[in-house]
């Protein structure tokens, strides 16, 4: 039977209800989800996979990030790629609508692949190595960002509201998942060659690429109009200063453990707060906004992007923080070397992962029969009991207990995330699906950079309270004097955090400069480097902040609940299905 006639611009008519239409549509759909999945993958792959590797990283450049001077090297390595796509994603979904989802994502494949090729061919070392690595991976970003911005929209445009939980469920999920898979994979990889973690990328990048160009096309809604100059530049600079303050707020200041007291710092969060309020005003105003506030009205596209910025914000503490637990305490008490830790935190962490495969499109394919705001709603309450369930664990937990907690967790955050990404995406005119999808992915990115300003400086606080004391009578009871005993514990507790981030033994990296190393007693410095000293000794100030961050963690994910609750009963947007304004939102 002969398929549907074409337009100029090659995008098939709507569907007429014969069978060779509706067998195109159907293959083409499952296409779109192949080719946007394996999209979101890499680039939320690539978005953590450097946090494992970064030791393997710096040796390979020859730089000590620990060193004075070069902690900025080894934020800006973790934070960089996290900040662009948190800025950019709104403009690029807008210009999506513009110019076509399905243009700008293939765009973005081809410069996330050339940005790979170039990291992974660093010529350089020290210094200047490690800003050629930040500079391509801000380039990586911007690709990353095309990808992620647009693949939601284009998901939404190629599937059936019937279906079209399903298919977020497994494109969402699997990029959640990518975020701990990268930790896995930056282990493995970096215990071959530094250089195979941008390796990797690069034979994905070009094979995505290629498909996408092919296979891909264009079957969504334009919105042609002009670019918002006043909205992007205001957007842009406000929000790349906020979160660059935060950044810089967990370093230290003037004798405090945190920068929160820095001119620059006050200046870039008050600066940024206020062009981010010009860019709320301004975008009233302006006939061709790049994002339209007006989808606020929405109840299902506030309250779903709410939740979803709080549960990104509980997500980022969750990983982080259980890097150090793991890397900084637990394996080291149960005998691995601290060279070894990061690799194994990432095995270690899988379960996690694993909950969010099996809960992530199966909740996404019921949400499409029962709504969504049952199980998303359900899902942060389980994580909030899987946040309550970590903190009563002791610091040296039984790893059964641990694991079955990380489950739970993975289990929760996937049965909110692909009917919450339904229910965000169904709600908006069809015409506003790529910058809707583009705000969608700017709350989630802006809340895992958020989270690493929150929770370091929480953690650094509860650290700041009771590390010093506890470190110098440590130190002075295996025979280090007590100047340099004094002296080492008065230092940021940031270098202790970042050390154990790094897989580095703490006591030695903070006793080196000293030398006082080589003044002691073998048995002194075996027991000062060896796997258990700085565990034990740490044990109690950590348990404390990581009560507190885990507490604060729970509590984001209720309130995420409450406004899951609150979604109401809403309008399914666009002429799919009538009968969509039935289902809960």
């Amino acid at each position: 039977m002969r398929s549907a006639p074409k337009d100029r611009s090659g995008v098939r008519a709507a569907d007429d209800g014969s069978k060779g239409d509706r067998t195109t549509d159907d293959r083409y759909k499952w296409v779109v989800l192949s080719n946007t999945t394996l999209g979101v993958l890499i680039s939320a792959v690539d978005g953590s996979i450097v946090i494992i590797s970064l030791p393997a990283i710096f040796r390979g450049i020859h730089l000590d990030p620990l060193a004075p001077g070069n902690i900025g090297y080894l934020l800006w390595m973790i934070l960089g790629y996290l900040l662009v796509s948190a800025v950019l994603v709104v403009a690029l979904g807008r210009l999506g609508d513009m110019f076509g989802r399905v243009r700008m994502y293939n765009m973005g494949f081809a410069i996330f692949a050339c940005a790979s090729l170039a990291l992974s061919v660093d010529p350089l070392k020290g210094g200047s190595g490690a800003l050629w690595l930040i500079g391509f991976r801000v380039v990586q970003a911007v690709g990353g960002s095309m990808l992620t911005a647009n693949s939601a929209a284009i998901l939404t445009d190629a599937f059936p509201a019937r279906q079209r939980g399903m298919a977020l469920g497994v494109n969402q999920i699997t990029a959640l998942a990518g975020m701990f898979l990268g930790l896995l994979a930056g282990g493995l990889l970096a215990a071959i060659d530094w250089r195979a973690v941008f390796w990797v990328s690069v034979p994905i990048g070009v094979i995505g690429t290629i498909w996408s160009y092919r296979s891909l096309r264009e079957v969504g809604t334009r919105k042609p109009g002009r670019i918002d100059w006043v909205g992007n530049i205001t957007f842009t600079a406000g929000a790349g200063s906020l979160l660059a303050a935060i950044t810089y707020g967990i370093q230290p200041y003037g004798g405090h453990s945190t920068g929160w007291t820095n001119p620059w710092v006050l200046g870039g969060l008050i600066g940024g707060v206020l062009l981010l309020v010009v860019f709320c005003v301004a975008e009233t105003r302006i006939a061709e906004p790049m994002f339209n506030i007006g989808l606020f009205r929405i109840r299902a596209f506030a309250a779903g992007n709410l939740a979803a910025l709080l549960i990104a914000i509980a997500r980022g503490g969750l990983q982080f923080m259980l890097i150090i637990w793991l890397q900084g305490i637990w394996l080291p008490l149960h005998g691995y070397d601290f060279e070894r830790t990061p690799l194994w935190a990432g095995i270690f962490m899988l379960p996690l992962t694993v909950g969010f495969l099996i809960a992530g499109p199966l909740s996404g394919y019921l949400s499409d029969r029962f709504g969504a705001r049952l199980f998303s709603t359900t899902g942060l309450i389980l994580v909030a009991a899987a946040f309550v369930g970590l903190l009563l664990l002791p610091v040296d937990f039984a790893y059964p207990a641990f694991a079955a907690l990380l489950l739970l967790s993975g289990i929760g955050q996937g049965m909110f995330s692909a009917p919450n990404t339904s229910a965000i995406m169904g709600s908006v005119p069809p015409n506003q699906r790529g910058v809707a999808s583009g705000m969608r992915a700017t709350f989630q990115n802006s809340g895992t950079a958020l989270s690493i300003g929150l929770f370091f400086s929480l953690m650094i606080a509860g650290l700041a309270s009771s590390l010093p004391h506890t470190l110098s009578t440590g130190l002075q009871a295996q025979g280090v004097p007590a100047d340099t005993a004094h002296q080492v514990a008065g230092l940021p507790p940031v270098s202790t955090l970042f050390a154990t981030f790094l897989g580095k033994n703490p006591i030695a990296q903070l006793l080196a400069p000293s030398g006082v190393l080589h003044t002691l007693p073998a048995h002194s410095v075996q027991t000062l480097t060896g796997n258990r000293f700085f565990p034990e000794l740490v044990s109690g100030p950590f348990h404390h902040g990581l009560v507190t961050v885990f507490s604060a963690a729970a509590a984001m994910s209720l309130i995420g609940a409450l406004a899951s609750v609150l979604r109401g009963r809403h309008h399914q947007a666009g002429p799919e299905q009538p009968a969509a304004s039935t289902k809960e939102g």
